[in-house]
């Protein structure tokens, strides 16, 4: 099976095509610098030239808060680029994997979001992604929606990264505590996503891993669990302003990967321990 990638640079596209080569797939990834995909035409020719059975779209403009003041470069990749992608994959006849976010929900309620809530982003990205969902959907009929979470994996700046760095000189530090969702690993939902592809259990679903947090407790854990000795304050969102508003509730319902016959994530906890022995193997 030969795979397309996009993103490639980032955290989920680079552990995609690295899980998929030693799943021995044929795997092409690509960045920002090989394939521009808010250029419609350079897309077809890129897509027609590779001709993958299936086409995974990690790329996406995730800067949240440049978002808002950047809202033309924001629709260009997260709407036109996925529209040029789902075109050029509806030409060749492959399978599609939208990777979405937790950001095309409004945040509001405890409970957790199925795919079968209406969205309501409350920011640009979330917007725009949403906008990418709807766009799939209507071009496409051999689709995957996958929403995500919080993620974070090797390759790319993340929250565990920024955590890390500021436990050097920091004794303590403000997290907030009234935001909540799941982190997901990039290795573990790469393993899902290649498990998805092999099938034809199209339709939206939601994927992170198991167990839900917020930003405060997330961040005392990671100290925990790498013997760092930092105490965290919880704060509320409104202590900690931020140009875009951010979603207090992204906590989402997986049940129906579980129905469907996927694999459930492991923990975020545990999740967490592996992640940071191969950031460890890295360093050293």
């Amino acid at each position: 099976m030969k795979i397309l990638v996009t993103g490639v640079g980032g955290q989920l596209g680079f552990d995609v095509v690295r899980e998929g080569n030693k799943c021995g797939f044929e795997m092409h990834g690509t960045g920002s610098k090989e394939l521009d995909i808010t250029n419609k035409e350079i897309v077809c020719e890129y897509v027609n030239k590779v001709k993958p059975d299936v086409i995974v779209h990690c790329a996406a403009y995730t800067a949240v808060d440049k978002a808002e003041d950047y809202k033309e470069d924001c629709y260009d990749v997260n709407t036109n680029g996925t529209k040029y992608l789902a075109e050029a994959a509806k030409q060749i006849d492959a399978k599609f994997i939208y990777i979405s976010t937790d950001y095309v929900f409004d945040g509001l309620g405890d409970a957790p979001f199925t795919e079968a809530d209406i969205p309501n982003p409350i920011g640009q990205y979330g917007i725009t992604k949403f906008e990418g969902e709807m766009v799939v959907r209507s071009i496409l009929e051999k689709y995957f929606i996958v929403r995500v979470s919080w993620v974070f994996g090797l390759n790319g700046n993340n929250f565990i990264k920024t955590m890390l760095r500021l436990s050097e000189t920091r004794e303590e530090l403000n997290v907030v505590g009234d935001q909540f969702g799941s982190p997901t690993y990039t290795v573990d939902l790469s393993h899902l996503l290649l498990q998805m592809v092999q099938t034809e259990k199209y339709g939206i679903y939601h994927a992170s891993n198991e167990g839900f947090c917020s930003w405060a407790a997330f961040s005392q854990e990671i100290f925990n669990q790498a013997n760092r000795t930092v105490k965290v304050h919880s704060i509320t969102t409104e202590e900690y302003p931020t140009r875009a508003k951010r979603p207090k509730n992204s906590r989402m319902s997986k049940q129906k990967l579980v129905d469907a016959g996927f694999n459930q994530l492991p923990t975020w906890e545990n999740a967490l321990s592996r992640y940071l022995v191969e950031l460890e193997k890295e360093v050293n």
